[in-house]
């Protein structure tokens, strides 16, 4: 009653007494409550689903239409989409078993394809072979199955004749065009989807383009009146209740909410044979996103027959078994104290702190200290862990038993509330010890916050970046001693979704005072493994000979 009775209050104080609590300007939302932030923050762990007529093709959903598919196929696959192997049901199933406690489906993408009984356009589900409405069913399979439902909702529409831009890519603008009018078409719609499908989770919007800050405010404003409850992210051209970075583990933020959004593949929506993440990418990136204090909403595309893809499936309840063994340090924690690495993550709740340890621990690990009493340390269900407490830093004696092949794992009990505890670095170590790095530009001279030092930080937060439009550069690596490796690995920054700014490049060694090339090639991308015969060298040089726009790395390790 209570609870029922405080929304009531505020609701009221927003949509009728807005001077009360401060009225909006027009650019500005009504701000979300602080309880429902909470509660999808508490989830942590979420399945995105991409999926439409596109899935026939194998091809990107939205991108591909006028670029790998004419429009006028695209527009038409609806006719021919019969997905008759789907049930609601066995995807609630995988989410469930994969450890998720939310899904977000693409109820609409750039593509205008909309996959519920919309009553606005003729451009839906229900105007297929198929004829049944997949919102509709997935909501209700949520409700049965314990997982909330969030709908993804594209603010921009390449297919509805009213919105400014249209395919490929939103390039391409309209003579004939009515924001105005494509803005209550969206409006309505919105209404639909929290009407017939809701209680939402959140809507999970994309790509404004033609939008602002005041349009956008004033969607969520409509939203947030039917729902006061509901989350919405940031992507109405309004900052909304959260970040939303993308293909990328977002940085260590916990004043404001984020997610990270990740596909479990490569291509969002179904392709045949995309490379799948392996078990220890799927977890560590789950683990390095919570441990930063954000969510990690993972995302998967059915097949055009309606079923998730068996082999992704199969990947989603090996992270699930994980999980499970680990829940405690997941679910309803918050990232921290230590800040996340390549090489460890850390959440908190209550007066206990988990450490996740991502490459095997070479015991004692020594951590930066935390101005608290450490009471205990133990492997869950293995025992205590020995270690020693002073100001400067923590060291453990982590037992090779706490390693399972993806994490070793640790939780420690402190005096009082661990949220009270600043954030401290993590373990960002280099994998070159020692190792210094230069580089042949830097963008806009800003070294403390781009320098080429970024790269051997062992934080894939921070990068090295150079000027926009620039094709050639290098990146150099002395090394405190000569070293013999076999592989690079490089994490590229990729601004313009997975594709690779490097089309021609080399690897090249230091010998007698000359740069000699030892391996050449073309792209690299998100992480790019380079493999070649053994190599001895006191230094290296990443020679990059050709770019579309300027390389930006986030870390370069050894093998």
């Amino acid at each position: 009653m209570k609870r029922v009775l405080g929304k009531a209050v505020w609701i009221f104080g927003i949509l009728c007494c807005g001077q009360a609590f401060g009225e909006p300007a027009a650019d500005e939302a009504i701000p979300a409550m602080p309880q429902a932030v909470k509660n999808w923050r508490d989830l942590r762990f979420g399945m995105f689903i991409h999926w439409g007529p596109v899935s026939l093709m194998g091809k990107e959903i939205g991108w591909s239409r006028g670029r790998e598919i004419p429009v006028e196929e695209y527009d038409s696959l609806y006719k021919r989409f019969n997905p008759t192997r789907f049930h609601a049901d066995e995807w609630v199933a995988v989410a469930k078993a994969a450890g998720m406690k939310y899904i977000v489906l693409t109820t609409k993408h750039h593509d205008g394809f909309c996959l519920w009984d919309t009553k606005e356009t003729d451009y839906n589900i229900m105007n297929s072979p198929f004829g049944r409405d997949v919102v509709k069913e997935l909501s209700e399979a949520c409700k049965r199955g314990g997982i909330r439902f969030g709908a993804y909702y594209s603010v921009c529409d390449w297919h509805h004749p009213d919105f400014p831009l249209t395919s490929p890519g939103g390039k391409v603008e309209r003579k004939v065009h009515n924001l105005e009018r494509y803005t209550d078409y969206l409006k309505a719609q919105n209404r639909e989807l929290l009407t017939k499908y809701g209680p939402l989770l959140t809507i999970w919007y994309d790509v404004g383009q033609k939008f602002d800050a005041k349009r956008g405010a004033g969607v969520i404003n409509l939203v947030r009146g039917i729902q006061p409850d509901l989350v919405v992210n940031n992507r109405t051209r309004h900052p909304g209740d959260y970040d939303t970075p993308e293909q990328r583990i977002g940085a260590f933020q916990i004043e404001r909410p984020w997610e990270t959004c990740m596909t479990i593949c490569r291509q969002w929506a179904w392709k045949p044979n995309d490379q799948m993440k392996s078990l220890e990418t799927c977890v560590h990136s789950l683990l390095r996103t919570i441990g930063g204090d954000g969510n990690f909403l993972f995302n998967v595309g059915p097949q055009p027959d309606g079923l998730i893809e068996p082999r992704q499936v199969e990947r989603l309840k090996e992270m699930g078994a994980w999980v499970a063994k680990h829940a405690d340090g997941i679910y309803a924690t918050r990232g921290g104290p230590w800040k996340p690495s390549i090489r460890m993550a850390s959440t908190r709740k209550g007066n206990q702190i988990y450490l996740f340890f991502l490459k095997r621990p070479a015991s004692p690990v020594t951590l930066p200290g935390i101005p608290r009493t450490i009471q205990s340390a133990a492997v869950p269900g293995g025992g205590a862990v020995a270690f020693t407490a002073q100001a400067e830093s923590l060291t453990l004696a982590v037992p090779e038993s706490a390693w399972d092949g993806v994490a070793a794992t640790v939780v420690l009990t402190v005096e009082g509330d661990a949220m009270t505890i600043e954030p401290v670095e993590g373990l960002t170590q280099s994998n070159i010890p020692g190792a210094k790095a230069s580089a042949s530009a830097v963008f806009n001279n800003k070294v403390a916050q781009y320098g080429p030092d970024k790269v051997l930080d062992g934080d894939s937060n921070t990068r090295w970046a150079t000027p926009a439009g620039m094709r050639q550069c290098w990146l150099q690596i002395d090394f405190a001693n000569e070293r013999t490796f076999s592989a690079v690995e490089l994490d590229e920054e990729c601004c313009e979704g997975d594709v690779s700014r490097v089309k021609k490049y080399e690897l090249q060694k230091l010998a007698d005072g000359n740069w000699v090339a030892f391996h050449s090639g073309e792209g690299l991308g998100r992480r790019a493994v380079i493999k070649f015969q053994p190599v001895t060298a006191r230094a290296l040089r990443l020679n990059i000979l050709d770019a579309t726009n300027g390389p930006t790395f986030s870390e370069l390790r050894l093998r």
